[in-house]
């Protein structure tokens, strides 16, 4: 797409936390267009700061840390914590004790809006032959799973008590392009991916706002008609990969957990590395 920017809002100082991961690093350089000044953090190495950055290495296990990072923030793209099944113990520092610690400061520092990288493995083991909306009670289909359902939990009760407004984004599979069969329902392009996050930063109320992370593909398991008050209108599609993917998976074992479940090869994984 051409980098002009999807709106013409700014905001002074915008953080993306997690922005040595994959998404992270797709969006790093997208979200500049956006505001006066980007932070990013990781707590890996994230290189030097580009024109208009500050960078901060940082775990978001420490609180003292998180609260200073969201000094001056505006919002948050909060993308940072561990974003693959893994055993329990760094998803807890990561995902539940980081998005607390997160939320805290925003709290404390009065930052307005938070946008949540959630997944839908939130939302797992819900079947692949139906159809749910963004209403839709978690099925976490793992430890990573359950740590987003309770990333909306927090969500929700920080707008309720507090005022802070989230959209949670149930991400489905963002990459160049779909790599099997279930991804031709859950792909999201990089192109829309920015679309969704530019529209829940610039969507003029959210409150708390769940929306499924996806193109416009040709068949789904998601609804996103509870969340059309965002503005998010995907323009890509599964659709030209579709032969190629067909080609390589041409027939499906429907026994399969994988197959089933919404949440494919995750339902299958152990929960504790093993």
């Amino acid at each position: 797409m051409s980098h002009s920017p999807l709106s013409s809002l700014r905001f002074k100082r915008l953080l993306l936390t997690g922005a040595a991961g994959n998404l992270g690093q797709v969006l790093r350089p997208r979200l500049k267009a956006y505001c006066d000044v980007l932070r990013v953090s990781d707590i890996q190495s994230l290189g030097s700061a580009a024109a208009g950055e500050e960078v901060q290495v940082l775990d978001l296990a420490d609180a003292s840390g998180v609260k200073a990072l969201l000094e001056g923030v505006d919002a948050v793209v909060h993308l940072g914590g561990v974003s693959t099944e893994q055993p329990w113990a760094p998803i807890l520092a990561g995902n539940i004790m980081g998005v607390v610690n997160l939320y805290e400061a925003a709290r404390l520092n009065k930052t307005r809006r938070i946008i949540f990288a959630s997944s839908n493995h939130a939302t797992g083991f819900y079947r692949q032959d139906e159809v749910i909306g963004t209403s839709a009670p978690p099925k976490p289909d793992g430890f990573y799973g359950l740590s987003k359902a309770f990333g909306e939990d927090v969500a929700e009760m920080y707008w309720h008590r507090w005022g802070i407004e989230t959209v949670s984004l149930r991400i489905g599979s963002s990459f160049p392009e779909p790599r099997d069969r279930r991804m031709l329902s859950t792909w999201l392009s990089y192109d829309d991916l920015e679309r969704l996050v530019v529209a829940s930063l610039t969507a003029p109320i959210v409150k708390h706002s769940v929306i499924y992370g996806m193109s416009d593909n040709r068949g789904s398991f998601w609804d996103n008609t509870g969340a059309r008050h965002i503005g998010y209108r995907p323009q890509d599609s599964s659709e030209p990969f579709r032969a190629a993917v067909e080609a390589r998976q041409p027939h499906i074992d429907i026994t399969d957990p994988a197959a089933i479940y919404q949440g494919g090869g995750f339902v299958k994984m152990a929960p504790h590395g093993e």
